[in-house]
C-alpha cells in the first residue's frame, strides 16, 4: 500500500473517532453541562480528517502514487466523512440553534443515490460511465463542509438555517447537473456510431 492510499485509509478510521466525540459532545449538552473538550477534540478530528483529503491528492501526485484503489477509496472516504458528520450533527443535540435539520442529510443523501443511480444507468445502457466533475458539486461541497463547520464551530451571526439554506441550494443543483449530464450521456451512447 503506497502512502497516499495509507492516508485516505487513515481518514476513513477518523470517522468513527469523529462521530463518537460528536456524539459524546452531544450527550453532555443533553445532560445540561456540555464538556467543550468533546466538541473541540471532534472539531480537530473533523478538521484533520478533511485535511488529509488535500494531503493524499498532493502526495499521489507528488510522488507519481495515483492508484486504481486510491482512486475508488478517496470518494468513499469523502462521502463517508461528510455523510456521517451531517447524520452525526442533525440526530445530536447541540446547543442553541447548532443541530442541522434532520431533513438536510436526507437531501445529500437522496442526492447521492441519485448520482449513483444515473452513473449505473449510464453504465448499464452505454457501457461506459464518464465522470465530469461540475463546478455546483465542488462549490456543493465547499458549502457542506462549511455548514458543517458553523454548527461545530458554534458561529452565532447568523442562524444556522442560513448556511444549510445554502448549501442546499447547490446540493440541488449539483443534483440536476449530474441529471442533465446522465442524459446527454445516455443520448450520445444511443445514438447510432457513424
Amino acid at each position: 500500500m503506497n502512502p497516499a492510499n495509507a492516508i485516505t485509509i487513515a481518514r476513513i478510521l477518523l470517522i468513527p473517532v469523529f462521530t463518537g466525540l460528536a456524539v459524546a459532545y452531544g450527550r453532555s449538552v443533553e445532560a445540561g453541562g456540555p464538556d467543550e473538550k468533546y466538541r473541540w477534540a471532534a472539531v480537530a478530528v473533523f478538521l484533520t480528517a478533511s485535511l488529509s483529503d488535500w494531503l493524499d491528492g498532493w502526495v499521489a501526485r507528488r510522488y507519481h502514487l495515483q492508484s486504481r484503489l486510491g482512486s475508488m477509496l478517496d470518494p468513499v472516504a469523502d462521502k463517508a466523512l461528510v455523510l456521517a458528520a451531517l447524520l452525526t450533527l442533525s440526530l445530536t443535540t447541540w446547543p442553541g440553534d447548532h443541530q442541522l435539520p434532520m431533513w438536510f442529510p436526507i437531501l445529500v443523501i437522496g442526492k447521492d443515490i441519485l448520482s449513483f443511480g444515473g452513473a449505473w444507468l449510464i453504465h448499464h445502457s452505454v457501457g461506459r460511465v464518464i465522470i465530469r466533475p461540475h463546478w455546483t458539486g465542488k462549490v456543493s461541497t465547499v458549502a457542506l463542509l462549511t455548514t458543517l463547520a458553523w454548527v461545530m464551530l458554534r458561529l452565532t451571526w447568523l442562524p444556522t438555517i442560513v448556511p444549510v439554506m445554502v448549501a442546499s441550494v447547490f446540493v440541488v443543483a449539483s443534483g440536476i447537473a449530474y441529471i442533465v449530464d446522465c442524459s446527454v450521456q445516455i443520448r450520445a451512447g444511443a445514438a447510432p456510431s457513424r
